[in-house]
């Protein structure tokens, strides 16, 4: 079956393809575009990942077109002869991933996950442009992405690799589409097939996930089938834990709209959303949250992460104060941290993404008890803040405001959610604008405090030189004869309390 799209999109890579072809042609081989290269370009969206299918052998295939395009060999899978080539074109690294051709084309098409991935061109016909690509579309894939719906191509989808169990839901975060019913009742059945497949794949699902701008309602999806316990079991028992009466939401239902509170203030951040409607830092905030970590994830993207699992030691340490008549959770924001790492690492995530999420979580209260003081935080708290988070602390501040909006609920009072935004404000102020603040230059080092002072070699030279920091972060000093005067105050005064 062939049919013509009328979808519209310019070509991309052409360069690439234009060579690919002539080699392709050169060797007399039969192959065809599919998988996420077709159905992106028929979206009209970029994609540096062309995904061919051959007749012959791939691996010996992709060997000699790695050779003709001046590329990098990768065996992906010698087995099923799955193979990559790596080239970059105008500073973009491009993917050209080759498989061997199951049956006929549209056999191998049947074999694949989503109709929307089950569309196939010649290469040869996109000289034209996509409007102009006669697709053998098996499956109504092209009718699909019309609907804009997410339909398995076959009942066993999900058993033949358990990883597209995820991969629905990420396609769904992505396109904004609808996982068809029949897809759902597949998942449902075969949900608990996610624990057989490994972190680095995992990993890769869902970081894309949270990069996509619906994360709150892909995770929702998953919990409504039952896949979330199987992927996130530590998430499990946070399910009707109560929570104190500032709580709208219980343990879990507080961890999901915190996910979803983070959302809404990012897009806040580039929009005239209410809540920060006279934000100061808003374009400082959307570049921090672009920033990607290493090669990994963005900076929203482990924020939304650490929003999600943010409360999940809170079942292992509640407990009820009697005198009070309060529900406690002590220690839950260390434990949690321990908690999220193990995940993060159980699905391969970098030590740097996993040092974010944790430090996010097990400083999390903090910027709210600065908020709540009676009185604004000094430039001495300020210093200590970022002293122990750096940067980190800039993504601890905004989801301080997330949990915020996710614990009040529809309850919010407006005046309370304004203090917090002050706050929040005054300490980013001096992150972005005062470096006297957050790394004041250095007065005296360790060589003047054992020359000036006498003082041997040892650890009171690095508590002495920490101190004279806050000093001079809050104004208290300012020159090299303060800083000395301040450390012998300070010696004075700990053999006068040793006395």
């Amino acid at each position: 079956m062939q049919a013509k799209t009328s979808l519209f999109v310019g070509a991309g890579g052409t360069a690439i393809l234009a060579r690919l072809q002539m080699f392709l042609a050169a060797q007399n081989i039969n192959a065809f575009l599919v998988g996420g290269y077709v159905r992106d370009g028929l979206l009209g969206k970029t994609n540096h990942d062309i995904d061919l299918t051959v007749a012959g052998e791939a691996v010996q295939i992709a060997r000699q077109a790695a050779d003709f395009l001046g590329g990098k060999f990768v065996l992906l899978d010698e087995l099923h002869q799955v193979a990559r080539v790596v080239l970059m074109q105008n500073e973009k690294r491009w993917h050209l991933d080759f498989a061997a051709m199951r049956g006929s084309i549209e056999e191998d098409l049947s074999k694949r996950d989503f109709t929307i991935d089950a569309i196939a061109a010649k290469p040869e016909q996109l000289e034209e442009g996509w409007n102009q690509v006669e697709c053998i579309d098996p499956l109504d894939g092209t009718g699909d992405l019309e609907r804009k719906l997410i339909r398995a191509t076959n009942n066993t989808v999900f058993p033949d690799d358990p990883a597209r169990l995820l991969r629905a839901f990420r396609l769904a975060a992505e396109f904004g589409f609808a996982i068809e019913t029949r897809t759902e009742t597949l998942i449902e059945r075969d949900s608990n097939l996610i624990a057989s497949v490994s972190g680095e794949r995992i990993r890769e699902e869902l970081g894309r996930i949270f990069e996509a701008d619906q994360t709150t309602e892909s995770l929702r999806q998953m919990d409504r089938l039952g896949f979330l316990d199987h992927l996130l079991p530590e998430l499990s028992g946070c399910k009707g834990v109560e929570q104190p009466k500032e709580h709208f939401w219980n343990v879990f239902d507080h961890s999901m709209e915190t996910v979803a509170a983070t959302e809404r203030l990012l897009t806040a951040l580039r929009s005239n959303d209410e809540l920060l409607a006279s934000f100061a830092f808003s374009a400082e905030l959307t570049d921090h949250f672009e920033e990607r970590v290493g090669n990994g994830l963005s900076r929203k993207a482990l924020l939304k992460l650490a929003a999600l699992l943010h409360d999940v030691a809170k079942p292992q340490t509640k407990s009820y104060d009697e005198e009070k008549g309060k529900i406690r959770f002590l220690g839950h924001a260390q434990q949690g941290a321990g908690i999220a790492g193990d995940i993060l690492e159980r699905f391969r995530f970098s030590s740097k993404e996993r040092e974010i999420v944790t430090r996010v979580i097990d400083q999390h209260l903090r910027p709210g008890h600065l908020s709540n003081a009676p009185e604004p935080p000094t430039r001495r708290a300020i210093y200590r803040y970022f002293r122990d988070n750096a940067d980190v602390g800039v993504d601890t501040l905004f989801f301080s405001l997330a949990d915020h909006l996710a614990t009040r609920g529809p309850e919010l009072e407006k005046e309370g959610w304004q203090d917090h935004v002050v706050v929040t404000e005054q300490m980013l102020s001096s992150w972005f604008n005062e470096e006297t603040v957050i790394s004041p230059p250095k007065l005296i080092d360790g060589n003047t405090l054992i020359e000036k002072l006498g003082l041997p070699p040892g650890p009171e030279i690095g508590k002495l030189l920490e101190a004279v920091r806050e000093a001079q972060a809050s104004g208290e000093i300012e020159t090299e004869d303060n800083a000395l005067d301040f450390a012998r105050k300070e010696l004075d005064e700990k053999h006068a309390n040793q006395r």
